[in-house]
């Protein structure tokens, strides 16, 4: 090898250490290793950065604002509930999981999707005395096998699938992964529900910090007819074990109902009465049709909503307020902002929350306007003011909206109308013009560190084919092996990505072995179709290790989890793939 090929390697080398120790984030590290071998003129400035205009990284962008359209206008919490809600033990609620996981991660960015399921595995483990620890990392897992059924699954696929594109290979259809990722997803569903569950730790102290005391406000929510709880019972409507909440009554036409008995109906017009958590009673707010009813000012349109936000607010012994009702106090015209509910220090309200007299100390949760944090920050009204972090309106009104353009993307790509950058921008614009989504919302939605670690990583993928480096690597390592065949590199090339994805990000390993399968490829003088889609899965084969992908990640922390969890519950299922995907493959890509 010459000085450009080792300078290469020592590159890599830097940057592969650096991900292991920690030395800086990915991107930092990526764009560093570009620029350097820029300056060195192994590769040119263009080289260097043609990563930002790839199709399969812009594609990759695209969705991050269609997955988050999706949230935006609670498709993603509506498919959460609907799906999950009626679960009643642990092997149930997994199956619901999958029916809700599986599909959506094959077409959405995996990352949105398990951020909106770890609270309501949470809340759902809390009311059901089971560990959370028994079911994040099932969690984690489907996300990831959901995202090995499509091309638009994970950005890996679109990363690679961009690679090909400018390689001259043909580019996958949207489903041509599906060959081997529906196998794929179902083998791993079975090991999820037969073997996982004999190695994943019951941790129930995690049980204890989900159900410490936490502050309880009163809050009074209106049933509209509209609502979708309208002639449920209690226990159908799944407000008996609500986390965080409890139901004192139900006020129907004045007449108070308590307590309440789990086959007690709800009816429109009933005013459902709670103490709970702040984030369990965002939760509820989340349900169309139920709107809190202790300020008439509080606002229920979906477009007056997003023109507003919720904050904590205490009562001082100075404030005008200390002595009157939440009714008389007229908080819209004073203070432009309507209360939703209300928190008094070891005591638990019971009265209707309009006929509350407020004391010093109260903690009052209001829908405010914009300026309302800025402007009573320092008020003497006030001791202290803050806003709440979880709560977000949501686009109701822009569902179908959202729902519809979703469809039509996936039919786009289905019938290659338009190239899958092309019509995943379309759609992602679309999104933003109908209000679905904002603008500033979107850009907030976008993992700009990933993209900038997936743009990166090109140009490093490019000094390693233009040095002759991965040339070179291949060749002394495969020499003595190419008597073996290609089914044996294959399963070479699987093992190597799928080790290196647990030290570094899965689309950085990707996009630094991809020249090294196509290598291979040539070595043999077969197709380098198989090799890439081993690459692939093995790098979205992530169980080992919770650094390997960013959902395990996510999952860490809420479950309380080891390092050596993941080990022992992931590399059996990584065994087991890797042998489906050696198997498989070559019988649906022909070497």
């Amino acid at each position: 090898m010459d000085w450009q090929a080792w300078s290469t390697l020592a590159v890599v080398g830097f940057i592969f250490v650096g991900l292991v120790k920690d030395w800086g984030p990915p991107d930092l590290l990526f764009v560093a290793g570009a620029v350097l071998l820029a300056v060195c003129g192994i590769i040119t400035p263009s080289e260097a950065f043609s990563g930002f205009s790839n199709a399969g990284m812009l594609t990759v962008a695209f969705l991050f604002v269609v997955a988050g359209a999706l949230r935006e206008t609670g498709f993603l919490d509506w498919l959460g509930q609907r799906v999950l809600g009626q679960a009643r033990t642990e092997r149930g609620f997994l199956f619901r999981l999958t029916g809700a996981v599986l599909p959506l991660s094959a077409f959405l960015n995996n990352t949105p999707i398990v951020a909106m399921f770890v609270p309501i595995v949470l809340n759902w483990s809390r009311r059901h005395r089971i560990a959370p620890s028994r079911l994040l990392i099932p969690l984690s897992y489907l996300a990831i096998l959901g995202g090995t059924c499509t091309l638009i699954g994970t950005s890996t696929n679109l990363v690679v699938n961009g690679l090909m594109i400018d390689a001259g290979m043909p580019a996958m259809h949207l489903f041509e992964i599906s060959a081997i990722g529906l196998p794929y997803a179902v083998i791993g569903l079975l090991y999820l529900l037969v073997i996982a569950p004999r190695l994943l730790p019951d941790r129930r102290e995690m049980l204890e910090q989900l159900g410490a005391a936490r502050r309880e406000f009163l809050v009074e929510m209106l049933v509209e007819p509209s609502c979708r709880l309208v002639g449920k019972s209690i226990e159908e409507a799944g407000l008996r074990h609500l986390p965080g909440l409890f139901l004192i009554e139900i006020n129907r036409a004045g007449v108070g109902i308590g307590p309440v008995a789990p086959n007690e109906r709800v009816y429109a017009g009933d005013r459902l009465v709670f103490t709970g958590i702040v984030s369990s009673i965002v939760e509820l707010e989340r349900i169309p049709g139920l709107v809190p009813a202790g300020d008439p000012s509080y606002e229920v349109s979906p477009a007056a909503q997003r023109q507003r936000q919720l904050c904590e607010a205490v009562i001082s012994p100075w404030s005008p307020l200390v002595g009157k009702t939440i009714r008389g106090a007229d908080f819209r015209s004073t203070y432009g902002a309507a209360v939703v509910a209300v928190h008094r220090d070891g005591v638990r309200l019971e009265k209707k929350i309009g006929d509350i007299r407020l004391k010093p100390g109260d903690t009052l949760l209001l829908q405010t306007n914009p300026n309302f944090l800025k402007t009573y920050r320092n008020d003497r009204t006030f001791y202290l003011v803050s806003d709440v972090a979880d709560w977000r309106p949501i686009r109701r009104d822009r569902f179908y909206i959202a729902l519809w353009l979703f469809a039509g993307l996936l039919v786009l790509m289905t019938t290659d109308c338009l190239t899958t950058v092309i019509a995943s921008a379309a759609t992602a614009i679309l999104m933003i013009a109908t209000g679905c989504i904002s603008a500033s919302e979107a850009r907030r939605t976008i993992e700009w560190q990933v993209l900038v670690t997936i743009a990166a990583a090109f140009g490093i993928g490019t000094a390693l084919e233009k040095s002759g480096a991965a040339e070179t690597i291949v060749q002394s390592a495969f020499s003595c092996i190419s008597s073996l065949g290609p089914l044996f590199a294959l399963a070479l090339i699987y093992l190597v990505v799928s080790l290196t994805t647990e030290l570094i990000t899965n689309n950085a390993a990707a996009v630094l072995t991809f020249p090294f399968c196509v290598q291979v490829a040539e070595m043999y003088n077969a197709s380098p179709r198989p090799f890439l889609i081993a690459m692939i899965l093995a790098a979205s084969a992530s169980f080992i290790t919770p650094i390997g992908y960013q959902t395990n990640m996510m999952v860490y922390g809420p479950g309380g989890y080891r390092f050596s969890d993941f080990l022992k519950v992931g590399l059996p299922l990584n065994l087991l793939l890797a042998i489906v995907a050696i198997l498989f493959i070559p019988l649906v890509w022909p070497f």
